[in-house]
């Protein structure tokens, strides 16, 4: 499930290629070639050829995945995702793609109107500036799995990887899921699918922060193996009252 490394691409105009679909999410293959690419002269489609060499090169090499419309995107090897039925609902639980992003921003900012939930507020923030779910460059790989009921996203696991040599085997965590659907097992679901995907990708640690005061989130992992590595006192600041924060962490 590990994603092939930008770094190992070779040629100029691949590099290209993917640092344009990689900053977009998702693009159309014909807008893409003509935002890179100059017009072709009259009789010499030669660019054309270029890119459609190039793309299909970055395909093959397993850079980047082509949808059916001709949407490109950058290429997450993981598997398609399961179906699970919990108190009569169909839950699907999936890796996430660019048309998710914007259920998995709303599911956020519900989560945290009901919940202090930090850094999930931060990641949907960072989502609504850059449009983009899934980066994966030289400096950042972001993944996101999803918990779908009739298609509409009401859960989400998502994982934030620094490219950092020295960080290279943590990964930092985020999950929710809508109030209501939660004590149905879909929170786990993601969990298990978050962290199997950091596992296969070669990661040795995940850890994840909330204030001490969503008491729901504390144990929820707790039960689940995670252990407290460090409290830091009055971290956050709530409507002038000082909140610590509770790091956590487990090891795969």
């Amino acid at each position: 499930m590990e994603l092939a490394e930008p770094t190992s691409i070779e040629g100029d105009d691949r590099v290209r290629i993917y640092e344009y679909v990689e900053a977009h999410g998702a693009v159309d293959r014909t807008r893409a070639r003509e935002e890179l690419f100059p017009p072709d002269p009259p009789g010499e489609p030669q660019h054309t050829r270029a890119f459609r060499h190039n793309v299909a090169v970055l395909k093959r090499d397993g850079y980047l995945e082509e949808a059916d419309d001709g949407t490109l995107r950058i290429a997450i090897d993981a598997d398609e995702g399961e179906e699970f039925t919990t108190e009569d609902l169909s839950v699907t639980i999936r890796p996430a793609r660019q048309e998710d992003l914007t259920g998995i921003v709303g599911a956020m900012r519900q989560v945290v109107e009901e919940l202090t939930y930090i850094e999930a507020e931060t990641v949907a923030d960072e989502l609504d500036h850059e449009n983009v779910l899934l980066r994966h460059n030289e400096f950042e790989s972001r993944m996101f799995f999803v918990a779908t009921v009739d298609g509409e996203v009401v859960g989400w696991a998502h994982l934030h990887v620094p490219n950092l040599e020295k960080l290279a085997h943590t990964a930092e965590l985020t999950v929710g899921v809508l109030e209501e659907y939660r004590d149905m097992g879909i929170g786990s679901q993601l969990l298990d699918s978050a962290l199997e995907w950091a596992r296969s990708s070669g990661h040795e640690k995940v850890y994840q922060s909330v204030p001490s005061t969503n008491e729901e989130a504390v144990s929820f992992f707790e039960d689940r193996g995670w252990v407290t590595e460090a409290v830091r006192e009055d971290h956050y600041k709530l409507d002038d009252e000082y909140i610590d924060e509770v790091m956590m962490a487990i090891e795969l």
